[in-house]
């Protein structure tokens, strides 16, 4: 199955959100992650003029948002669904990471529609909303301060599911400049740079051939490396040239 047609199957349902701005910062993390389904269970203050300042270009997915009365209407019609949680419950699944439990999320999307559910900002989801989900996820952040903003969570638990849709391979987007790449430099022409480095070297005193040491091979070693591109050694050679003519000695190789 197409990884854009698993991400559309993954709703992403706020229970109880009680700031505007927070909805439309997840509208705007799922939309960068080409999730697009979101439902609001019994939102505070929706529909909002901060929801859409917050949403910047993903007003469509407000626009388009279900608002239910309950969880359970939300969940209506998915086959498996996750509850975010801080904390790990006496009753309810087994809390695991992102990575895993969005692998398990997206599996189960290729059989219908699933959800990543998340809680009200300030006391997270009820026990009762824990148990209607199949499974639970928590984001493991720093103990020392781990506040995390909803649209933040859902931003990370988005990409998540965009990793595991595209089996962590996910397309970037198109390259509209022309690369800042040049051919790789040829062997005679690397050759070349090497022995005009060892005469500049030798010229300035910084070099005595009488006492090499491991000098030469070092330098090899560096410049191998970079693998260097051809406009790369023709830099290089300016330079060393450029050194000559200021020292007196007319370029080599």
């Amino acid at each position: 199955m197409k990884p854009e047609v698993l991400l559309s199957r993954i709703s992403v349902v706020l229970c109880r959100p009680s700031h505007p701005g927070n909805i439309g910062a997840a509208a705007r993390a799922m939309k960068t992650m080409g999730l697009s389904d979101l439902r609001l269970v019994t939102p505070k203050q929706f529909p909002d003029p901060e929801a859409d300042t917050r949403a910047t270009g993903a007003v469509d997915l407000l626009a388009n948002a279900k608002i239910t009365t309950t969880l359970a209407d939300a969940l209506a019609g998915s086959v498996f669904a996750v509850a975010v949680s801080a904390r790990q419950r006496d009753l309810g699944p087994a809390v695991g990471t992102p990575r895993e439990t969005m692998a398990r999320l997206l599996a189960a999307a290729t059989q219908g529609t699933v959800a990543l559910v998340f809680g009200n900002e300030t006391v997270g989801l009820s026990n009762e909303e824990v148990l209607q989900c199949q499974a639970a996820v928590t984001i493991p952040t720093n103990p020392d301060f781990s506040s995390l903003n909803l649209g933040a969570a859902v931003q990370v638990l988005s990409y998540e599911c965009r990793m595991a849709a595209f089996a962590g391979a996910a397309p970037l987007r198109e390259q509209l400049t022309t690369p800042f790449t040049a051919p790789p430099a040829t062997h005679d022409e690397i050759e070349g740079l090497y022995g005009h480095l060892e005469a500049v070297m030798t010229e300035t005193g910084f070099f005595n051939p009488a006492q090499p040491g491991r000098l030469l091979p070092k330098l090899r070693r560096l410049f191998g490396r970079a693998e260097l591109e051809r406009d790369e050694v023709n830099i290089l050679r300016g330079i060393l040239a450029s050194t000559q003519q200021r020292t007196g000695h007319g370029r080599k190789g």
